[in-house]
C-alpha cells in the first residue's frame, strides 16, 4: 500500500514540477485566460487542491465533506480566485506549494482500506483515490501547458 501512495504522490509531484517550470521567467501580468493571469491560475489550483485535501481527510474519517462545488464548478473556480485576490503573486506561489503538500499528506494518512475504497470527490462524483489523483495531475499539467503556450 505504501508503494501505491508513493506512486500517487509521484504523479502529483510530476504535474507540480511541470507547472513550476512554467513559473520561471513568466510575466506575472500576462493573461493566460481572459481575466486570469498566472496568479489567478495558481489560486484556482490551490482551491481545488484544498478541496481534494478536505475530501480525502473526510474520507479517511469515514465521512463525506460534501460537494464544495455544489453551486457549480464555475462558481467554485471564481470563489477560489476572488478569495485570494489580496495575496501577492509570491504569496500565491507559496500557498500553491503548501496546498499541494497538504494534499500529499492527506494521501499518506489514508489507511489501506480507505485508499482502495470509493470516495466522494469535491464536485459530487464518486470514485477511487487513484482516479482523483489522475484528474488533479491532468488538471495541473493542462494548465502548465496553457501557461507555456501563452508565454
Amino acid at each position: 500500500m505504501e508503494d501505491e501512495k508513493a506512486r500517487l504522490i509521484q504523479q502529483l509531484d510530476e504535474s507540480h514540477t511541470k507547472m513550476q517550470a512554467e513559473l520561471t521567467d513568466v510575466d506575472t501580468e500576462l493573461e493566460i485566460y481572459p481575466g486570469w493571469t498566472i496568479k489567478q491560475i495558481l489560486a484556482h489550483i490551490v482551491g481545488w487542491d484544498e478541496a481534494a485535501t478536505a475530501a480525502l481527510r473526510a474520507h479517511a474519517g469515514g465521512q463525506e465533506v460534501g460537494a464544495v462545488a455544489a453551486a457549480g464548478i464555475d462558481f467554485y473556480n471564481d470563489r477560489s480566485v476572488t478569495t485570494r485576490e489580496f495575496l501577492t503573486y509570491d504569496q500565491t506561489v507559496r500557498e500553491w506549494g503548501l496546498a499541494r503538500e497538504q494534499f500529499k499528506a492527506a494521501i499518506r494518512e489514508l489507511s489501506p482500506d480507505k485508499l482502495s475504497a470509493p470516495m466522494l470527490f469535491p464536485w459530487g462524483e464518486t470514485g477511487a483515490v487513484e482516479f482523483l489523483v489522475r484528474i488533479f495531475e491532468h488538471h495541473e499539467t493542462r494548465h502548465a501547458e496553457e501557461v507555456r503556450k501563452a508565454k
